[in-house]
């Protein structure tokens, strides 16, 4: 023991001053950092955790006892952050950066979403700091060795985020607002001095293809798009729009000038043949 003493008191003299601590020993972590993001409508959705193994122990009642605060992960607490406001399981939250936070039990689970997020495991879990609790039924899946958070659905609207570990599946449900935020992007974009023919054309045409109901304020925008200038594309969604509101005599009109200067720009044929398609076909019903 004093031998050993001895040497590392020579090492330090003979090492430069803060050698020691500039030395940092590298090694993998037994449970790995790992991080999953996903973009649901216009919200940015990130999930920062560490992975345990299942590692042929018994996890649910055992390392991991029912009934109390979990860390749901190992290590630094698993963080969970939203760029928008959202609802979770119909509960609204505040966009925001929180810490995730589980109760697991034998028939259901709690999960916490806590606002101090920069904390270590569950250790400083403070109660009154929760944002949001959710009761969550727990289902059964195949064996998943390390836990897992992932996004099984998505959709404009929302998406679900499931943990899972063992056999064991934690599903939760979010809620954004991708139809109030795109309205409130397009009304901002448009307020101005537009000069770009692809501004207004790319509201409108969102309008149209999300069925949001507003017909009349999207003519407008496809009007301001043609006005700035006639492209095939802004023609075609216009005469789309019109053979929509019911007025076929108009669109065609409008997609056979489409076809015009979808030809004279030497636009894509397979696209203004399908046009040309789309003519011939309300010509017909007309017609008939």
């Amino acid at each position: 023991m004093k031998k050993a003493l001895l040497f590392t008191a020579v090492l330090s003299l003979l090492l430069p001053a803060g050698a020691f601590a500039q030395q940092q020993l590298k090694l993998p972590r037994p449970s790995p950092k790992a991080s999953v993001q996903q973009t649901v409508g216009l919200t940015e959705v990130t999930i920062n955790y560490c992975r345990p193994g299942v590692k042929g122990r018994t996890i649910w009642g055992d390392l991991v006892p029912y009934d109390k605060v979990w860390r749901t992960g190992a290590n630094e607490a698993t963080t969970i952050q939203f760029s928008q406001d959202v609802k979770v399981n119909g509960k609204p939250l505040p966009a925001g950066l929180y810490s995730v936070h589980t109760i697991p039990s034998k028939s259901a689970w709690t999960v916490i979403l806590n606002k101090k997020a920069e904390q270590w495991g569950s250790y400083e879990y403070d109660e009154k700091q929760d944002a949001l609790r959710l009761q969550v039924q727990p289902t059964a899946g195949p064996h998943q060795e390390f836990m897992e958070f992932s996004f099984p659905e998505v959709t404009p609207e929302g998406a679900t985020i499931e943990l899972a570990w063992e056999k064991v599946r934690v599903p939760f449900k979010i809620e954004v607002a991708t139809k109030e935020q795109a309205m409130a992007n397009i009304r901002q974009a448009l307020s101005g001095d537009v000069k770009e023919w692809t501004v207004p054309y790319s509201a409108a045409n969102y309008s149209f293809t999300s069925n949001l109901g507003n017909a009349d304020e999207a003519m407008k925008w496809i009007d301001q798009s043609v006005g700035i200038k006639e492209t095939y594309w802004n023609l075609r969604l216009k005469a789309a729009m019109l053979e929509k509101a019911g007025k076929k005599k108009e669109a065609v009109t409008v997609a056979e000038k489409a076809v015009q200067v979808g030809k004279a720009n030497e636009d894509e044929p397979s696209e203004i043949a399908k046009t040309e398609k789309q003519i011939a076909e309300w010509k017909k019903s007309i017609a008939g």
